[in-house]
């Protein structure tokens, strides 16, 4: 499949978001809040706005986007579209409520829950608009669910320990850098374990069956139009092979293995220019990650064109 770079940002940025508003939640829950918790809040807060914007660069007709909330009985992206706001709203209350000062239990209990609540239900519908597409096979798994949680929650722990460590809360810090390595180690075993799946799948037709011809060898040797056309355009990724591989083994060090050691060495030599610079790079790695998660996807109309060229 041709990977959108407005959807890589969008899932990218808000994953990260939910994650540091969980941990946020979960903290403050805990009793543990950090240092500048309101201006975290608004960092997230922020990065979901972000989030929302680039997503309406891949649509055709933004300004009729509000529509897209009207299936909401069928389709997952209808869902993910009201499930957004309301958290964006419920984050911004929450930021608004911690920056006033206010101490009153709807700020101090209901909020965290909610964020929590939202954010784990996002995450699903997001994930869900790939998972129900039963003739991708390589999204069509329980794994790219609890891929988008771990990886949204990886992030936003990773985030928090940055934001904390440049703030000089090291107890926060420490603490979340904990919890990042073992969710970040977590979401490496999961995310290994659904590239193992996808490289072992075959497609359930054949060249003969999409193609109509019954010889026992069919080999595509044009593409059989002098130009392209939206099949061609939209279902392939047009990267080469070596980009492709190269892709892989990119977003599995910068995602996964940089961050993790960067965040124990933070840990064993207190230094917190270890924990600010983890989330940058694994944020590179997220961007990477996202765009195999798109360009791996074997459409099956790809089976009667085979290549672009």
């Amino acid at each position: 499949m041709k990977p959108a770079f407005s959807i890589i940002f969008f899932t990218t940025l808000a994953g990260a978001a939910q994650g540091l508003a969980v941990t946020l939640a979960v903290a403050m829950l805990a009793g543990a809040m950090p240092q500048g918790a309101a201006a975290m809040l608004w960092i997230a807060t922020g990065t979901l706005v972000l989030a929302l914007a680039a997503s309406f660069f891949h649509l055709g007709h933004p300004l009729r986007a509000w529509r897209a909330a009207l299936m909401w009985r069928t389709s997952w992206m209808s869902r993910e579209v009201i499930v957004l706001p309301a958290f964006i709203a419920v984050t911004a209350a929450w930021a608004l409520a911690l920056t006033f000062a206010a101490e009153a239990s709807v700020a101090a209990n209901v909020l965290p829950w909610l964020a929590i609540a939202l954010a784990l239900l996002l995450w699903y519908c997001t994930a869900m608009i790939y998972a129900c597409i039963r003739f991708i096979q390589e999204w069509a798994h329980p794994l790219t669910i609890v891929n988008y949680l771990l990886l949204g929650l990886a992030s936003g722990l990773v985030a928090a320990c940055a934001l904390a460590a440049f703030a000089g809360d090291a107890t926060f810090a420490a603490a979340t850098a904990k919890w990042a390595i073992g969710t970040t180690a977590l979401a490496w075993v999961t995310r290994s374990l659904a590239l193992a799946r996808n490289a072992r799948l075959a497609p359930r037709s054949t060249v003969q069956s999409a193609t109509g011809i019954r010889a026992p060898r069919v080999v595509q040797t044009s593409m059989g139009m002098t130009g392209g056309s939206f099949n061609t355009r939209e279902f392939f990724h047009g990267a080469s092979q070596r980009f492709y591989r190269n892709a892989k083994r990119i977003f599995l060090v910068l995602t996964f293995a940089v961050p993790i050691a960067l965040l124990a060495w933070g840990l064993a030599a207190d230094s917190r220019i270890a924990c600010v610079l983890a989330f940058p790079l694994q944020y590179a790695g997220l961007i990477a990650e996202r765009w195999f998660f798109f360009a791996q996807a074997r459409h099956p109309q790809n089976l009667y064109y085979q290549t672009v060229s």
